[in-house]
């Protein structure tokens, strides 16, 4: 297991339960990404750092969520939607409510290119607190490539749904490390690259076969 693990046990949520419109008629958690399935590459990248990952997504997306995870040597558990499609700070709920652990690592399916080693900074910025984020030199918080304990955080999520429905609320609640970009180490910006039309998929893809 990754040094991460002095926290205490960690798992991955991956967030998947989006319409992803912009995407198109094809449902990008499983879009193929230069021969691998999207979600896949998430996956990868999160069992560097733990041995569990639960998958947050509509009951329709199992079956091929589930083809595309298929052999992988991380454990995956599946926190199906209640309400389908009610925005990414419903699905952080869920997600985290399925957790068996006190931290999570919680990632969009369509960031394929996430670093782990982001996830092991911001793992030792939530030490004690109830999460870490990194907020961008724009002032964007990257509030679906995050770490939270997950108890805490599903609760404000939670009473945050009956507010505004903002991620960034449900921080109101909590003591979260806010990290400026320029706190990160050795941290490519292409971490917080989301994929969310095919056009961004094929310019990824060309990227990855040079």
């Amino acid at each position: 297991m990754s040094p991460v693990t002095t926290i205490g046990s960690v798992e991955g949520v991956v967030l998947a339960g989006g319409y992803s419109t912009r995407f198109g008629d094809t449902d990008k958690a499983v879009a193929d990404l230069a021969g691998v399935p999207m979600i896949r590459r998430v996956v990868d990248r999160l069992a560097t750092l733990t041995d569990a990952v639960v998958v947050n997504c509509r009951d329709e997306q199992r079956e091929a969520i589930q083809a595309a995870l298929s052999d992988h040597d991380v454990e995956v558990r599946y926190a199906i939607d209640p309400v389908p499609d009610r925005g990414p700070l419903a699905g952080i709920q869920v997600g985290l409510e399925a957790v068996d652990c006190e931290y999570a690592a919680v990632v969009a399916c369509d960031m394929p290119f996430a670093e782990p080693a982001l996830f092991e900074q911001l793992f030792e910025h939530a030490r004690g607190h109830d999460g870490a984020v990194v907020r961008l030199e724009d002032g964007w918080y990257q509030t679906t490539q995050a770490v939270y304990r997950a108890a805490s955080m599903a609760r404000a999520c939670e009473a945050a749904l009956d507010d505004d429905g903002r991620i960034i609320t449900a921080f109101d609640q909590l003591d979260v490390v806010i990290v400026g970009e320029d706190e990160l180490e050795a941290i490519s910006e292409r971490t917080f690259e989301s994929i969310d039309t095919q056009a961004a998929l094929r310019d990824a893809e060309r990227r990855l076969e040079r």
